[in-house]
């Protein structure tokens, strides 16, 4: 048997399978963190997506589950599956930088909640993926570990600032990954690297440690190379927690079941621009393409879209706000370690009055409140998920499209953020390529806290078409 065929075949076996499989012992936990870390090895200098690798201690927890397996212990829903943690989530024991050279030999005593329900699952950590300086922008690099790449064109980025998960999701070096969603972490990299990235509700998965407990901007999800699998990783993620004072009581299991539903008659909005801002043309074209698919598989398409006037001033005044609340001790202790616009975005938040702060989150409101309505004719809003195609790796953040200016580093992904403001669930999701082979996602957004809903429909828009089954050259044995 030809070993190279086996690993990839587990690699890019889906997430449920491989489960199915460790808990049958048709494969060991040993077997699997081994094809996985004989993908790393083989492809991760190609792209830079895995930065802090603890193979040893992997070793070891693999070794400890099958032994438990042998002995016919009760097997958690993620018994020995691989899985690494985006750099900026606390993992007790292994170095956590969150991408700022003021951290770069931080390792944290405790680990993020998400993270101790994953290990007790049956997860294998083995170890970080890279992020952006203190997750800040959409596109992954800083200067501890570089650049990650896209897969598909190694010239070009992969998204930010869950982009390390992403690519190692897209690669085959993991089965699903975690992700953090402020202004579309969790869904640009998806859309990059043609996976599921899922923006969550705010409370389902709860969050601690946590600085800021009653902000609901940014929020924690799964990255798959499939629904299903995003669902799996999700049923572990959620559930809730007191520690977390806007955890949802409904349990994570409830997404471990069926995702199959007719969608035929099911009411869309559909929107490229949400009537605002540009989107690039080979965006446009996909975006265009798919929508065409969900008229064919019977969906009630109508071009219609909620109401965002404002929206622009409001995430910049709450994002701003939040920058400086969480690292403003950061710019006084180490200035010169910071980037330019991390800088920025801190000293911002702290020129807010508390008169703006308070107006934002009373617009914030009555946007919620002018898109909670528009969605009760709706059940689902479909939107490009960026407004550009994957950049040159070497350009930092998009300053222009299709000759509109960009006034800040974030002000590109408005397809994006102005979704965050609306608190709805919302899945990236593959929808296309371009003509240069560049992955293109599509948003679903749906209801307030209908995140069930929203994989039932990207589901069965994945399977009409098999459009995530595309993968990367150099991903695969040749």
């Amino acid at each position: 048997m030809n070993y190279g065929c086996l690993v990839t075949a587990l690699n890019f076996e889906r997430a449920t399978e491989l489960a199915r499989r460790l808990h049958a012992r048709e494969l060991s936990a040993a077997e699997c963190l081994e094809a996985h870390l004989t993908q790393i090895a083989r492809v991760d200098p190609e792209v830079n997506a895995i930065v802090t690798l603890v193979a040893e201690a992997a070793s070891a927890r693999a070794k400890e589950l099958d032994a438990a397996a042998v002995r016919g212990d009760a097997l958690g829903p993620l018994h020995g599956l691989p899985i690494a943690i985006k750099d900026l989530e606390l993992t007790k024991g292994i170095r956590t930088t969150f991408g700022s050279p003021i951290y770069k030999d931080h390792v944290p005593e405790t680990s993020a909640l998400f993270v101790e329900r994953l290990e007790a699952a049956g997860a294998v950590i083995i170890g970080k993926t890279n992020t952006p300086e203190l997750g800040a922008g959409s596109q992954t690099f800083n200067p501890i570990f570089g650049r990650t790449k896209n897969p598909y064109d190694v010239t070009k980025t992969c998204g930010g600032s869950s982009g390390g998960a992403a690519v190692a999701v897209t690669c085959g070096m993991l089965p699903f990954a975690d992700g953090s969603d402020l202004g579309g972490s969790v869904r640009n990299p998806p859309s990059f690297c043609n996976v599921v990235g899922l923006r969550t509700s705010p409370g389902r998965v709860p969050r601690w440690p946590n600085l800021d407990p009653w902000s609901s901007l940014t929020v924690l999800g799964p990255i798959a190379r499939n629904v299903e699998d995003a669902a799996l990783l999700l049923s572990v993620m959620a559930g809730p927690d007191a520690r977390d004072p806007l955890s949802l009581q409904e349990p994570g299991e409830l997404f471990r079941d069926p995702l199959e539903r007719d969608v035929r008659g099911v009411r869309l909005a559909v929107s490229p621009d949400l009537g605002s801002f540009p989107v690039q043309k080979d965006v446009r074209d996909v975006f265009e393409r798919a929508v065409e698919e969900f008229a064919s598989m019977g969906c009630s398409v109508e071009r219609a879209h909620p109401d965002f006037t404002g929206a622009d001033e409001i995430f910049q005044v709450l994002r701003a706000h939040g920058f400086a609340l969480a690292h403003a001790q950061d710019l006084e202790n180490h200035r010169s370690l910071m980037k330019e616009t991390v800088i920025w975005n801190i000293e911002k938040g702290l020129a807010l009055s508390g008169d703006e702060v308070a107006r934002a989150q009373v617009r914030r409101g009555e946007l919620y409140h002018r898109v909670r309505r528009f969605m009760e004719d709706y059940e689902f809003l479909l939107l490009p998920v960026t407004q550009v195609s994957p950049f040159d790796i070497e350009t930092e953040w998009v300053a222009s499209i299709d000759g509109m200016a960009m006034d800040s580093y974030v002000d590109w992904m408005r397809s994006c953020f102005y979704i965050t403001l609306t608190a709805l669930p919302a899945m990236s999701i593959p929808a296309g390529f371009t003509p240069e082979g560049l992955p293109v996602g599509l948003q679903i957004v749906g209801r307030y806290r209908q995140e069930r809903a929203v994989l039932e429909l990207g589901h069965a828009f994945e399977r009409a078409t098999k459009v995530g089954a595309r993968r990367p050259p150099l991903a695969d044995i040749s």
